[in-house]
């Protein structure tokens, strides 16, 4: 049968992803997987902008990645822009630039389908039935809401609240105080009055998440109670809600350095996981879900399906 390889690369604004597979008829083998921290949102997404020096990054990244991409001769290659891209008024600067250097294409895409590709990610490793489940993906420009089930999706939506629009909107102290958690929190009700709407229409009970977010909080929660797991090896992680809820307290009572000493902290993460577990006890608070479950696959792994379906 005959293979062909991709490579995928996801611009995002905290991180540029890549993954390279091969496709093997409708199924396919991940290759290499990597990850840049890259922080595109850094100093402009509040201005709607990618500052010069994100922009630097950014090219330095592809850099890098089109050096590995080019050990595995692959055939095609598919560049997706998220968040901090579609909202910055120099996106064509920055796309225009990416194509004169590296003869790359960027899709810059709408959040909407962002959070079709993550649905085609999530459901490739973590069993969804006929019951509606709430996926959330928690990105550094955008965070995807997705209600569906195995016929489908029922319902989706991508607010402007991720990482990096929080942390440069609300600039929590260290270790965060409780009244900034209630700005914040309050922030997120005002944002996301479609999604509770949504909830009452499609009742769920089991949230999965996916992002680097979950796959740190999943790190973090393993290193504690289950020391033998390699995380590597597996695509799905029952989080067990009290273990999360012992990690959130760790993360918003201590200061930076604090965060870094923490087993299974990404230090490329330190500063985010503080937002991003506020935002994940909110959800928690607000539906009440009977399980939590995070994915190791999202955007980039629902791309490659969506390649196989339409494209091969």
């Amino acid at each position: 049968m005959e293979k062909t390889r991709i490579a995928i690369i996801d611009l995002g604004t905290n991180t540029f992803n890549l993954l390279v597979t091969e496709i093997v008829g409708k199924t396919y083998r991940i290759l290499a997987e990597r990850n840049f921290p890259v922080k595109l949102g850094k100093g402009g997404i509040h201005k709607s902008t990618i500052t010069e020096a994100a922009i630097e990054r950014g090219i330095d990244a592809l850099t890098n990645i089109l050096i590995i991409i080019s050990e595995y001769q692959v055939e095609g290659m598919f560049c997706y822009a998220t968040s901090a891209v579609r909202s910055a008024t120099n996106r064509d600067f920055f796309v225009n630039r990416i194509r004169e250097e590296f003869g790359l294409t960027v899709h810059v895409i709408p959040g909407d389908e962002e959070a079709e590709a993550i649905y085609d990610g999530v459901k490739q490793v973590v069993r969804i039935g006929t019951d509606p489940v709430l996926i959330m993906d928690i990105g550094g420009g955008s965070v995807e809401f997705i209600i569906a089930n195995k016929m489908g999706i029922l319902w989706k939506s991508s607010y402007d609240i991720g990482l990096a629009r929080i942390l440069e909107q609300f600039h929590p102290s260290e270790p965060i105080r409780i009244s900034e958690i209630e700005q914040i929190e309050a922030h997120f009700d005002n944002s996301c009055k479609s999604l509770f709407d949504a909830v009452k229409k499609f009742p769920i009970r089991r949230l999965i998440g996916s992002s680097g977010s979950f796959d740190t909080l999943a790190a973090m929660i393993a290193k504690e109670n289950y020391p033998l797991l390699d995380l590597s090896k597996v695509t799905s992680f029952n989080i067990e809600l009290d273990a999360l809820e012992e990690i959130h307290n760790q993360l918003i009572t201590t200061n930076s350095d604090g965060r870094k000493l923490i087993p299974g902290m990404d230090p490329n993460r330190v500063d985010n996981m503080v937002p991003a577990s506020v935002m994940v006890q909110w959800i928690l608070k607000k539906l009440n879900p009977a399980e939590l479950i995070q994915s190791a696959f999202a955007l980039k792994e629902g791309a490659v399906l969506q390649i196989i379906e339409k494209e091969l």
